[in-house]
């Protein structure tokens, strides 16, 4: 980091005793304190730091814990026989317990960006690598947020806080250390981060810290794909995805995400908001129960908008139903690939979604059965009930497919076999059909459920 950069983010030492703040080791993994502790009887300073303190001390339970030493990589090392040395970019180690790790960083210093001596490596404003030393003060001034520069002393279990942390904990901000359009510029993910941590916490963003995003916004397009699909799996797949997203459009980083959804929406499409708001409330409410999530189907619903509307335009210009809408899904999807590197297994799944969705529109008895043994139907079902708010016919459409669940086999084979085979029905039609042969016939014998759930 330079001076510049470094204006402002220099503050008086606080000490938090432990009387004063709600840490209490009986919260923090047994990994982390051995690790703590056989540094600090090793004679070097050993600190509990960054988000798993943050979090601490908001009452939350963190699933990673991080420890900054004064020790070097190499002499952590020589003191654990189960750790490994990892990173080129920044390079610290890794202490094996069983299936949790504890990262351990050494001290990073403040080094000039032309000093010859470290490693330290800067593209435009960017730090593309950065193994320099130095003491605990010039560590806390390296980190990005200032609730994420509090460190706990494992030697008297005080909170140690340099820039004023503690205070933005108490008043629920995010502050950027030192200049903002400065930070941004060595790594613009730093964005995505605040609106991700604003969210995670329900804190707001400073409003100096959210200034740049317009200007420096397009920085992102630089940022690795495959880096921002990461953090588009924190954005929404860690249990607030929803505020998430809100905060992307209200702080005007969604275009840079994800072009084609905030193209989508920008048209003005209810029915869309609703889907990709209810998509996302279902996501988070599956992880608030456990529940296993898929990025695949979150991905469908953030891109449909822009496939649909390409898919009937299209159509009415001639094209076949099926080729459209492949080419549709092609289109956006190699885009979005470009911004956010989705790998191929859910690309595809994405796209098997979205292509069985006009075919729920054909209630046809051979046809329905054949859709529901399809491997995708469950998620593709699952999607057409996100579509109600696009028309009453959608939304009777999916109760259609709801009923026919249901139903035995046969039961269903019977109130379909007046449905002509021909065309595609128009949906509200096409669900009103099976409903009245019902009525009309027998149930006939009771046979096996339908293999399709």
């Amino acid at each position: 980091m330079n001076h510049d950069a470094r204006t402002n983010a220099t503050a008086a030492l606080r000490i938090i005793p432990r009387e004063q703040h709600v840490i209490s080791r009986k919260n923090i993994s047994k990994a982390a304190l051995r690790v703590l502790y056989r540094l600090n009887e090793a004679g070097y300073q050993a600190y509990l730091v960054g988000g798993a303190v943050r979090d601490l001390l908001l009452g939350g339970h963190p699933k990673d814990f991080d420890v900054a030493t004064n020790a070097t990589p190499e002499e952590v090392k020589k003191l654990f026989r189960n750790s490994r040395l990892i990173g080129r970019r920044f390079r610290l180690a890794h202490v094996v317990y069983g299936p949790e790790i504890i990262e351990v960083a050494t001290f990073r210093g403040t080094g000039e960006e032309d000093a010859s001596a470290g490693d330290r490596h800067i593209v435009d404003g960017r730090i593309v690598r950065d193994n320099v030393w130095g003491s605990i003060e010039e560590d806390a001034i390296r980190r990005d947020f200032r609730v994420n520069a509090l460190y706990y002393d494992i030697s008297d279990f005080s909170v140690r806080d340099y820039v004023g942390g503690m205070q933005d904990v108490e008043n629920r901000v995010l502050h950027l250390i030192g200049d903002p359009a400065t930070r941004y510029r060595e790594d613009p993910v730093r964005m995505l981060r605040a609106v991700r941590l604003a969210a995670k916490l329900n804190f707001r963003i400073d409003a100096a810290a959210s200034a740049p995003f317009a200007e420096l916004g397009p920085l992102l397009a630089d940022a690795a794909p495959a880096r921002l699909f990461d953090e588009s799996l924190k954005l929404f797949l860690a249990g607030h995805g929803l505020k998430s997203f809100h905060m992307l459009e209200q702080t005007g980083l969604l275009k840079f995400m994800f072009p084609a959804t905030a193209r989508a929406l920008k048209r003005g499409d209810k029915a869309l908001r609703a889907l990709i708001e209810q998509g996302l409330a279902n996501t988070d409410a599956r992880l608030a129960e456990g529940k296993s999530v898929t990025p695949a189907f979150l991905f469908a619903v953030l891109l449909w908008g822009e496939v649909r509307d390409l898919a009937h335009t299209w159509i009415t210009k001639g094209m076949e139903s099926t080729a459209a809408w492949d080419r549709a899904a092609a289109q956006v999807v190699a885009e979005q690939c470009q911004r956010v590197a989705i790998p191929r297994r859910f690309t595809l799944t994405m796209e098997e979604i979205w292509a069985l969705q006009p075919r729920f529109e054909q209630v046809q008895r051979k046809r329905v059965f054949r859709l529901m043994t399809h491997p995708r139907f469950r998620a593709a079902f699952d999607f057409l009930l996100l579509r109600a708010a696009e028309s009453p016919a959608i939304n009777e459409l999916g109760q259609w497919w709801a009923h026919a669940q249901q139903l035995p086999h046969e039961t269903l084979a019977a109130a379909l076999a007046g449905v002509p085979q021909g065309s595609v029905a128009e949906p509200a039609a096409a669900a009103a059909k099976p409903r009245k042969r019902r009525r009309r016939k027998p149930a006939g014998k009771s046979g096996h459920k339908s293999d399709s759930v």
